[in-house]
């Protein structure tokens, strides 16, 4: 699944499978995807494993979520990508394993949450309160199995575990993430949230760029994609 999905001079964006970190953690035992970038960008420029090359990280995403990274090749492609994300011009859209239910078919929250450092948990409030930010989210229901039903998550803020936590606030917590109250881990230990689809004006070239990156070789994650597919097909 690790792929490059868009190459040019200034950006790489990677899908990134579950479990991989995006940069180092305080144990530093398995390289991250920052780390493979800069080998990459090594190989390719001929340098060697010590040699410096420029890598930027303008977002991330956690480590149990799979999808769309973008990384930066150049100090001015970094700047101009943190000014999209700053002023909101990418559209990022997150597909998500939920539990079947009486979720309506199409939703759009506005939360607020506040991140605790000591519990790596965003906690989360209808009402807005001292060291809250405000969370804003829209979802709607694009497939079902017997079992689970696939959402379609577009967000507006990008807030610390924003869809895990809103998803589990109103009662819908993603599939396998018992860290937001899924009653069951999965088998990997990862859960079921995928960062699928990203649209933005690239910032050198100006071309609207849009990336879609293939689910997880995993059996819900396969059905689901095939019945989007013959949905599309119609």
């Amino acid at each position: 699944m690790f792929s490059i999905l868009y190459e040019d001079n200034h950006l790489i964006i990677y899908n990134k499978p579950p479990g991989m970190l995006v940069q180092w953690d305080k144990d530093r035992i398995v390289k991250p995807l920052e780390e493979l970038a800069k080998d990459y960008q090594r190989e390719k420029k001929g340098k060697g494993p010590d040699e410096n090359v420029f890598i930027g990280l303008p977002h991330r995403i956690d480590r149990p979520t799979s999808g769309i990274v973008i990384v930066c090749k150049t100090s001015k492609s970094l700047e101009r990508m943190c000014d999209l994300f700053v002023a909101r011009e990418i559209k990022k859209t997150y597909w998500a394993i939920i539990e079947k239910g009486n979720i309506p078919r199409e939703g759009h929250w506005i939360n607020y949450l506040r991140k605790i450092e000591n519990h790596n948990k965003s906690y989360v409030s209808d009402v807005d309160k001292p060291l809250h930010k405000r969370a804003e989210l829209k979802y709607k229901i694009i497939a079902e199995l017997d079992n689970y039903m696939l959402a379609e998550v577009d967000l507006m803020t990008g807030r610390h575990h924003q869809i895990r936590a809103q998803f589990a606030h109103h009662g819908y917590p993603i599939k396998g993430d018992v860290k937001y109250n899924f009653k069951r881990p999965n088998e990997d230990g990862y859960f079921d949230l995928h960062s699928k689809y990203l649209r933005f004006t690239h910032p050198v070239s100006k071309e609207e760029i849009i990336i879609d990156a293939p689910v997880r070789d995993d059996k819900i994650w396969q059905l689901f994609d095939a019945q989007i597919a013959k949905l599309k097909a119609r």
